[in-house]
């Protein structure tokens, strides 16, 4: 994917050594890796309201399932999109009672 500047590929074994140096001067969790920063850019932009589909074309992925499992939204952020789509609903059953 990305080019050295002599021409050739960078390769993952490279991509994962430089990771971990950059990991460990900022004293991150072992547990993080370049993999983690793609889940969180699957999360960021969900949570932005970026297209689905887009962010399924964007991480490469067939299905919009395997793209959902990759996403790791806060509990606001559900809360938000909970809320956001009963709430036509129970204005709905609000007006029905008062028109009745």
């Amino acid at each position: 994917m990305w080019v050295t500047e002599r021409g050739g590929r960078v390769k993952p074994a490279e991509i994962n050594a430089r990771f971990v140096a950059y990991r460990e001067a900022l004293n991150f969790p072992k547990e993080a890796s370049p993999h983690t920063l793609r889940h969180s850019y699957v999360t960021h932009l969900t949570e932005k309201g970026i297209d689905r589909r887009f962010i399924q074309e964007a991480v490469g992925h067939r299905c919009d399932t395997s793209t959902a499992i990759y996403t790791h939204v806060s509990g606001d952020f559900m809360n938000t999109a909970l809320r956001k789509a009963l709430t036509p609903a129970f204005d709905t059953s609000v007006r029905s009672r008062k028109e009745s």
